[in-house]
This record gives C-alpha cells, sequence and structure tokens, in this order.
C-alpha cells in the first residue's frame, strides 16, 4: 500500500488489537455502523475474526486489517462473492485517529485491484454508505465508482434510519482507469 502501511488478512492474534482500536473509536463509530453495542469484549471481536477466516475458508472473501505504523487502523473485507454474477460489495471502517492519511483509499484500491478485479476474476462491485457519511463515500468517489442511486431507509442505526448511497465499479471501468494512469 504505502511505505507506512500494509493489509493483512485478519486472524486471531489481532482481536486485541481489533478490540482496542473499536473501543478507543467507540462513540466516533457508533455515528455510521450498526454492530458497536453487540462488541464488549475481546472475545466478541475473536468471534468476528474466526467468522471471516471461515467465510476466507468457505471462498466468500476476505477481511484484512489495515496496518500503519504497526498499528491496527481499520478494517476492509468483502460481505460475500456472489461467484454465479461476478459481483461483490465492500465494507471499510478506520479509527478516528488515522484518517486524513489516505489509509483507506489506498487499502481500497489494492483490494479492488489485487483481489476483486485480480485474482477472484469478478466483473462489479458496490459500496454502500450512509448518505451523510461524506468521508466513507468519498472512497468510491475519489476511485472512480459511479453512484447509481439512494436506498432509502436501508439501514437502522441504533434509533433511527438512513439512506445509503450506492456506489459501483466495473472491471471495465478500473481497468480504462489504470491504463491510462500508466500512460
Amino acid at each position: 500500500m504505502t511505505e507506512n502501511s500494509f493489509l493483512k488478512q485478519l486472524e486471531p492474534a489481532d482481536a486485541g488489537e481489533m478490540y482496542w482500536l473499536t473501543d478507543s473509536n467507540r462513540s466516533y463509530l457508533k455515528e455510521w455502523l450498526p454492530w458497536l453495542d453487540y462488541t464488549r469484549q475481546v472475545e466478541d471481536t475473536a468471534q468476528f475474526i474466526n467468522m471471516t477466516i471461515n467465510q476466507h475458508n468457505n471462498n466468500q472473501g476476505t477481511h484484512y486489517g489495515i496496518w500503519y505504523n504497526g498499528r491496527l487502523a481499520g478494517t476492509l473485507g468483502v460481505h460475500n462473492i456472489d461467484w454465479i454474477n461476478k459481483k461483490t460489495s465492500i465494507g471499510y471502517w478506520l479509527g478516528a485517529q488515522f484518517q486524513g492519511k489516505g489509509l483507506m483509499t489506498a487499502a481500497v484500491a489494492t483490494y479492488v485491484d489485487r483481489l476483486i478485479f485480480g485474482s477472484w476474476d469478478l466483473e462489479k462491485v458496490t459500496i454502500q454508505a450512509a448518505t451523510e457519511n461524506y468521508k466513507s463515500r468519498s472512497i468510491p468517489e475519489r476511485l472512480g465508482f459511479q453512484q447509481e442511486g439512494i436506498l432509502r431507509r436501508n439501514e437502522f442505526l441504533y434509533d433511527h434510519f438512513v439512506d445509503h448511497a450506492v456506489y459501483s465499479l466495473l472491471r471495465s471501468e478500473w481497468e480504462e482507469a489504470r491504463n491510462s494512469k500508466k500512460r
């Protein structure tokens, strides 16, 4: 990714570090992520990591930790892979103290290039973000995803519903953008 950052598949040994990151960013993350009330101890994080390992072992995608200067900064992964239709969707989050460094944009670009359109040979990837979550929406916008529309009242966040903007990127669009950068 960058000189000071890299992606590494989540593994059980990461549970303590991931729980620390989650817990120290709890109020920040709770604005946009619905699972914080279910992550109350390291064991909850370990259970999530084990679920991602099973997902990987079942050929349904891989979740990575984003590491920056030796600390876990956030995570990204796919929700599942639709192998018949050759598509998937990405989810991600980053601790507040690691924002503004280009980490998530670089992580998503690497993930899309190496896995989604690389080794998995998929045709389409989507990203959804709450319409008012401008930081999260800026990632697909920077990477050339096209906004397909708005899903109204798509997610319940603790005490209210939020709409989601849906972005998509096709393999041909990614390859065209990558080839134009090489020129």
